[in-house]
């Protein structure tokens, strides 16, 4: 089969198509005929190596697994002997984290990091879901607890995770602000942001406007800066950005919430716990994915420069033919 490997850290030039064998699903396993994989911050790092945290994962020296990719979505092409769940042809999509593999014609996994694939949803749409509109949910929902008619901020809403946050917190009737790139702000409108800022214009931290619930997909400033924005008794939500930043966040938000009565919150992602909400949403038209430049899988280097160039309006996708 065809893949996209990586034998040791750098930029997207390292990225190689090449024939590596199909993978055999054990007893617990599916395999799936990946069509489509998004790709993630995770990705980004991961090829290069850094934060050096993620090395422990991926190898200390060089890549042992070689196959980036979590977020896909494809067919069912054969089952192990103790997967009941699905069948061959069914059409699935998961976060294969911990496992990755899914910048390949096909990739194995357990039968419970994945769900049936929204009904009226291209591959390359179902594909943008998992970590990001995990991401969106556990932030607002779980860790924020989003009530009617809060004042939202979402910093960096013009990625994966902002733009399903958007469309998440509609039914709750909040007033919502989408800061990012003046390139995205037309589209953060579109999406129904009511106020969009433009990040190297204004500082969100500093204009006086104080927000119940700061949903954070940056993380680029102190946790100081970002509790001037925030309400009393509001939240501030980080799903990730710099090390330092999360850090910071993670050893001083028990002491903020306990001085100054407002929550600081990290999310540690729960891959795949929602994805039966998410696909309800779908479904039922409240939510859909914002897909941004579709490359082939031999395109993988070309997309992972558009990716880490940071202009990318939602998710970008792979389609594997």
């Amino acid at each position: 089969m065809k893949a996209v490997v990586f034998t040791r850290y750098g930029t997207a030039d390292v990225l190689e198509l090449r024939d590596v064998p199909r993978p055999t699903p054990i007893d617990d396993e599916v395999l799936i005929r990946v069509r489509a994989v998004a790709i993630n911050d995770w990705d980004w790092q991961a090829l290069q190596g850094i934060p050096f945290v993620n090395r422990l994962t991926f190898g200390l020296r060089k890549p042992k697994k070689q196959i980036l990719g979590s977020d896909i979505a494809g067919v069912v092409e054969a089952v192990g002997k103790n997967a009941k769940r699905f069948r061959l042809g069914d059409e699935v999509f998961g976060d294969l984290s911990g496992r990755w593999g899914g910048f390949a014609e096909y990739v194995c996994a357990r039968e419970d990091m994945l769900a049936p694939k929204p009904a009226g949803l291209t591959f390359e749409e179902t594909a943008a879901i998992p970590q990001a509109a995990m991401l969106a949910v556990q932030a607002l929902r779980d860790k924020g607890r989003i009530r009617q008619g809060q004042k939202l901020l979402v910093n960096g809403a013009g990625g994966g995770v902002g733009t399903f946050a958007i469309q998440i917190a509609r039914p709750y009737w909040a007033e919502t602000t989408g800061v990012d790139s003046t390139a995205k702000l037309a589209m953060l409108r579109s999406l129904g942001y009511d106020y969009v800022l433009d990040y190297a214009q204004e500082d969100f931290t500093r204009t006086g406007k104080q927000y119940d619930l700061i949903l954070d997909v940056k993380t680029n400033r102190s946790i100081f800066a970002y509790l001037r924005a925030l309400s009393p008794g509001g939240a501030y939500v980080t799903v990730g950005g710099s090390m330092g930043r999360l850090v910071q966040a993670m050893a001083l938000g028990p002491l903020v919430s306990m001085v100054r009565k407002k929550r600081v919150r990290v999310v540690a992602l729960k891959p795949n716990k929602d994805l039966g909400y998410i696909t309800e949403l779908v479904e039922a038209g409240q939510v859909r994915p914002a897909v941004d430049g579709r490359y082939t899988l031999g395109e993988a280097a070309a997309a992972m420069r558009y990716f880490g160039a940071g202009s990318h309006r939602g998710k970008v996708v792979l389609t594997v033919e």
